[in-house]
């Protein structure tokens, strides 16, 4: 057994607080467990989810009921190895405890430890299903393993699919792509809306930093682990993914640099994987084109890399406020299909009401007014950032035993917050 693996048998709290999503929702209703799932969610949240789960309860779902899969994004399911029972599974994404062990190797693409998907991150993804299951739709989780390709994602929905009989796709983020490349496959006619969520169907620049060791999530994973930087995690762990590589930016919205061409990329720092690169250059033919069934719902006004460049040794990043936060409004928006706007974060497309409402209407009706089909004029404001600086930002290491539960929870939900830098509007240049 590997040093990163020798802690499998290791029973860590969050192995033990990894629930169903059905045995959660059966609590809020009961009202069961309540210092534990408040613990889990906070306060607040417990609140809403158990108000929602209530009311999902007392909702008839009749025999026609329309069946709703709702497909997370890239690290919105628990990824983990299966025990025999009694013992829980091994839960490895995301786990505090084994990430200080060393133990997000075992997540390497091509490891002999047999990973497999531990169902969806609720707290990202609960209030969602509930809220719909609430109006009368039998919504039930897509969960898969993130790191895979599009590709092979994308087939293994199409079977889940096939013979399913009336069903719709609420997708978020990466979701979406999974989501169309499956309705590139035959047998999927019978799919009657699909609904993306911030899905960057022309990539997000949260790749490019994830495969350079810059990007807020990895950076903060690396604070929690012993030993291995953010730029080694990224060279031996995230840089394994193909799911990275079919998410960097291929549109004309992120500047001129084809960062499918491993000759572009600094020479310096972590380097992306030339296969990989070539593989994912066959992903956007892959991808079914819209039609009358899809919507888009992008995000706007959050600190969004809109572009990057190469220079010297470095990336160089563009921020502006035209995108969630993780993926552009130029990518969130796909042609052929109805695009609404919304000031929500990327994280938050899956929790915020109005959000939820409008996909409500989009299930049912193919439209709604509760979001505005253009988004709302943009500021100008813009900063620049390079690696360089990224790399200076989540350095300290955390000491998880010393925090607070309440810290402890709040690290985990804001994993994917970015850094915030300030954004100025250009100056004006003076007529000659």
């Amino acid at each position: 057994m590997s040093s990163a693996d020798s802690a499998r048998d290791h029973v860590t709290p969050y192995d033990r607080f990894a629930w169903s999503d059905t045995q959660i929702e059966a609590w809020l209703v009961e009202g069961a467990h309540a210092a534990e799932l408040t613990a889990y969610f906070g306060a607040g949240e417990y609140r809403a989810l158990k108000d929602l789960a209530r009311r999902a309860h007392r909702a008839p779902l009749g025999e026609g009921a329309l069946r709703v899969l709702l497909v997370p994004g890239i690290m919105g399911s628990q990824l983990g190895l299966r025990r025999p029972a009694p013992l829980p599974n091994d839960v490895v994404w995301l786990d505090p405890i084994d990430i200080q062990l060393g133990r997000l190797a075992v997540l390497k693409v091509g490891a002999p430890a047999p990973v497999v998907s531990l169902g969806a991150v609720l707290y990202s993804h609960l209030r969602l299903k509930l809220a719909l299951r609430a109006r009368g739709f039998a919504a039930e989780f897509h969960d898969y393993d993130w790191r895979l390709s599009i590709a092979e994602l994308g087939r293994a929905l199409a079977a889940r699919l096939a013979g399913a009989g009336r069903v719709a796709i609420v997708a978020h983020s990466m979701g979406g792509l999974v989501a169309r490349a499956a309705l590139a496959h035959p047998g999927t006619a019978q799919v009657e809306r699909l609904i993306l969520l911030g899905t960057p169907n022309l990539g997000s620049c949260a790749a490019v930093q994830a495969l350079r060791g810059t990007y807020a999530v990895v950076r903060k994973v690396a604070r929690l682990a012993a030993q291995p930087t953010a730029e080694a995690l990224a060279t031996e762990v995230f840089g394994t993914f193909p799911s990275l590589y079919d998410l960097l930016p291929t549109g004309k919205w992120s500047g001129r640099a084809d960062l499918l061409d491993a000759a572009v990329w600094p020479r310096s720092g972590p380097q992306p994987r030339a296969e990989l690169l070539a593989a994912a250059r066959a992903t956007q033919s892959l991808l079914a084109p819209a039609d009358a069934r899809f919507a888009s719902i992008a995000g706007t006004g959050e600190e969004t890399v809109t572009a990057v460049a190469p220079r010297r040794a470095d990336f160089v990043y563009t921020l502006t406020r035209h995108g969630d936060g993780t993926v552009p409004a130029a990518s969130a928006a796909l042609p052929g299909a109805a695009c609404f706007f919304a000031r929500v974060a990327h994280s938050d497309l899956t929790r915020d009401p109005v959000v939820a409402a409008a996909v409500v209407d989009l299930l049912k009706r193919g439209a709604t007014a509760r979001l505005p089909r253009r988004a709302a004029a943009g500021s100008r404001a813009a900063a620049r950032v390079s690696d360089a600086q990224l790399r200076r930002t989540h350095a300290d290491k955390v000491d998880w035993g010393a925090l607070s539960p309440e810290a402890r929870r709040e690290f985990l939900q804001n994993l994917n917050e970015p850094p915030r830098f300030r954004l100025r509007v250009p100056r004006a240049r003076a007529r000659r």
